[in-house]
């Protein structure tokens, strides 16, 4: 917590993709955890490229990661479903059907302070759950009566759809609107109507040469090909972080600044598990 100014500092790390991913968020915050409050990871590509196991769940939080959000590939490993009711810090998007296993929003203590974490899923172009707007409106309202600080991982594949609804919840005092999917970081991070740290997608941890994170063979042949190609998570030794940090002040709950991260490093130390 900083000083008198009463702000905390979030790092949000964007989609962090298999074994490299995993690897370059633990070796980031091997130096860096003390510098933040509380640490969110999207993290429903770490384990090779889709789902979460429950391994690699422990592990993160092993990282010091405090919250963790996700998307449509959150199912993607079936072992989800025997622990995701019991994990405390795992969320899925909150506009599945009401009884989708696990949580669509958490509530965090911090340092004394609260701090409301809450995933959606976009529908154009993903269009696999309806969107339940007056839903998401309702757990947003609900969300701010308990704390001013109510941080949203916007999952989404269209641009367009992530300006408009981040504007709409600036209306509504979220802290901070981060996107996540496309695992492109975007360059416009700013503060939207004076309360909402705000980003397009704050990208992807993975292999720096890869295809958002996937080997470059296998995702050209499916490109040119049309027919089905198993996607392999790339493992180059130079890994990317991106991320974003905000300050939010914790008694308005509004962003007072918000920062890119983009750096790669080498990746030398080793893990058997995928």
């Amino acid at each position: 917590m900083s000083g008198d100014d009463k702000t905390i500092k979030i790092l949000f790390f964007g989609d962090m993709v298999g074994k490299p991913g995993r690897f370059a968020v633990r070796d980031f915050l091997e130096q860096h955890r003390e510098e933040y409050d509380f640490v969110i990871a999207n993290v429903e590509n770490a384990s090779h490229g889709f789902g979460l196991t429950e391994k690699n769940y422990n592990d993160l939080i092993s990282y010091g990661i405090d919250a963790m959000t996700s998307g449509n590939h959150i199912w993607d490993k079936r072992d989800v479903f025997s622990y995701i009711e019991n994990a405390d810090k795992l969320i899925r998007p909150v506009n599945y059907p009401d009884d989708t296993p696990g949580c669509g929003s958490r509530v965090f203590e911090c340092g004394g302070y609260k701090i409301a974490v809450l995933n959606i899923l976009g529908k154009v172009f993903v269009n696999i759950v309806d969107f339940q707007w007056n839903k998401i409106l309702d757990e947003i309202k609900r969300l701010k009566e308990i704390t001013p600080v109510v941080i949203v991982d916007f999952h989404g594949e269209a641009t367009a759809e992530k300006v408009c609804f981040g504007r709409l919840c600036s209306e509504l005092g979220v802290s901070a609107f981060l996107g996540t999917h496309t695992h492109v970081q975007t360059a416009d991070e700013k503060i939207l109507n004076g309360t909402t740290g705000y980003i397009t997608d704050a990208g992807f941890c993975g292999a720096v040469d890869s295809v958002i994170g996937m080997d470059y063979k296998t995702s050209l042949t499916r490109f040119v090909t049309n027919i089905p190609e198993r996607y392999e998570v790339a493992e180059d030794n130079e890994v990317q972080i991106n991320a974003v940090e905000v300050d939010i002040d914790v008694n308005t709950g509004y962003a007072r600044a918000i920062k890119r991260i983009f750096c790669s490093r080498n990746n030398e130390k080793e893990d058997e598990s995928q």
